[in-house]
């Protein structure tokens, strides 16, 4: 554990963050598990069943923190919650509908293409894709 310790110190050092105690203990939560979807609230919740004494507020901060920093990405798949994916890398998502659950789609799986021309001055950075599932009615 000491190690894996040492690791998340290193990369929140590394991204120019301070690894306090209540940041190197979210990020051990949020990067521990491989890459996976979470909102503040399921990430507040994991905290607490793990003893870790943090508030929403500072979930809520320290997961917008880890996304300026270049850790996670943020996933606005409804506008009532948001997503915090820990896989960085490009790719793009099912939402299953009911479920509130977030798949990764990866991005050789999908082709885009006739994209508008982006405005005077502008480029395009990122194209995210969720494609919305729900279960097959009988």
């Amino acid at each position: 554990m000491a190690e894996a310790v040492t690791d998340i110190e290193t990369r929140l050092r590394h991204c120019g963050l301070r690894p306090t105690r209540q940041r190197v203990a979210l990020a051990d939560l949020l990067f521990a598990k491989g890459d996976r979807h979470l909102t503040v609230e399921e990430l507040h919740e994991e905290a607490t069943f793990a003893g870790v004494p943090v508030s929403l507020a500072t979930v809520y901060n320290t997961l917008h923190q880890f996304t300026e920093a270049g850790l996670i990405r943020v996933l606005a798949v409804e506008s009532a919650r948001t997503y915090f994916d820990t896989n960085i890398s490009d790719h793009h998502h099912f939402f299953i509908e009911g479920r509130n659950e977030v798949l990764d789609i990866p991005v050789s799986n999908l082709e885009i293409g006739n994209l508008p021309e982006a405005p005077e001055g502008m480029e395009i950075a990122h194209v995210d894709v969720i494609i919305r599932l729900r279960e097959k009615k009988s």
